[in-house]
């Protein structure tokens, strides 16, 4: 299950950083380096979403795995669907596949499990890295601000239909009792 799971999850990060539509891609020009932003925003674009599931694998939540890993076929299924029937050119005029930011809604959905299903206070740092990919993405003039928002509207919204709260067992009350008398046990785990 678990091995089936990683290949999933390592097709849809492919897929969603290969160009969907090859024929949109201006081939006669070589292409422009790029920038230190953009590159730091492309790492995140694939350590975010592995951090976040790997996290979930190490403490073994495989069913927290399994939520992350619908909610982001959800995610890539939407932006893609979304970018090749809307059409919309980017603002370098690359290729017609501006409208969502695939970065922004994939880092997005990573964040967005994070805070739903393990709280607020873990998310922030990957809220802050999900933000720096959607600038890097107005940055590097592939997409503007109506991009990057409706990317992270269906990164944050598909987290809302697939993660719950995580329930961990943190305190245990027991008891037992005898002929010779009774026992209460009281157990926390940090």
């Amino acid at each position: 299950m678990k091995c089936k799971l990683i290949k999933t999850l390592l097709l849809c990060f492919f897929l969603s950083i290969y160009p969907a539509d090859l024929t949109a891609q201006d081939t006669s020009e070589t292409k422009p380096k790029a920038g230190t932003t953009q590159t730091i925003g492309d790492v995140i674009l694939i350590s975010l979403p592995l951090a976040s599931v790997s996290t979930s694998f190490i403490i073994g939540d495989n069913k927290g795995a399994w939520q992350f890993t619908k909610g982001f076929l959800l995610t890539t299924g939407m932006t893609y669907a979304l970018k090749l029937s809307i059409n919309k050119q980017r603002p370098d005029m690359s290729n017609d596949n501006s409208f969502p930011s695939g970065h922004t809604s994939i880092t997005f959905h990573s964040a967005g499990y994070i805070h739903r299903r393990y709280g607020f206070k873990y998310s922030i740092p990957a809220y802050a890295l999900a933000g720096f990919t959607a600038a890097s993405r107005i940055d590097s003039n592939k997409h503007d601000l109506l991009d990057v928002i409706a990317g992270s509207i269906i990164g944050l919204g598909s987290n809302l239909l697939f993660t719950t709260e995580y329930q961990q067992k943190h305190m245990e009350l027991t008891f037992k009792s005898d002929e010779k008398g009774f026992l209460v046990g009281f157990t926390y785990k940090f």
